[in-house]
């Protein structure tokens, strides 16, 4: 895992922030933008089972496990890669893909500030009781986002939408 993703991410580009097996449409919309912006595509994926002890000003960031034994952050960022590779081959966008640490929107907002971000792109969660407790208790990501930092962000809606009379939660 580059600790120091941070440092290295492309200079005014568009990021996206993604989870393993999300939704193609993420990355096509944040592709559209990035080369209607002539900029690289910068595919981010925060661990949020390690959080940052220290940043040195050189911007090595040291990072310690939630849980020690958890060794999914690789395979994670590994399923990224590949969703990437497979959704943006053949797009003509130059992309790169990092990953940091922490919790996601001050991640993200951290890494747009340091690279210039032209746009934030990120999608809206799943559907369904198991993600509105996540959310209740950690915070929409785009939300928080929108609340921290000048950059224009575009939240792509994943999934089907709930109908006006459709319950938002159901019991299943």
């Amino acid at each position: 895992m580059d600790t120091d993703a941070a440092a290295n991410i492309p200079h005014k580009g568009v990021i996206v922030g993604v989870v393993p097996g999300q939704s193609p449409r993420l990355l096509r919309e944040g592709a559209r933008y990035a080369k209607l912006f002539q900029a690289p595509l910068v595919v981010l994926h925060v661990d949020v089972m390690r959080f940052v002890t220290y940043e040195d000003p050189d911007g090595y960031v040291g990072s310690t496990p939630v849980d020690l034994g958890a060794a999914a952050a690789e395979s994670e960022l590994a399923l990224v890669h590949a969703d990437a590779s497979a959704v943006l081959a053949g797009s003509g966008v130059d992309w790169s893909v990092h990953q940091l640490v922490g919790d996601p929107a001050l991640a993200i907002k951290h890494a747009a500030d340091k690279s210039d971000a032209r746009l934030i792109v990120v999608g809206t969660r799943k559907r369904g009781l198991g993600e509105s407790i996540r959310e209740f208790f950690t915070g929409s990501v785009a939300a928080r986002l929108a609340h921290r930092q000048q950059r224009p962000i575009l939240v792509v809606p994943l999934g089907e939408p709930a109908s006006d009379d459709e319950e938002l939660w159901p019991e299943s």
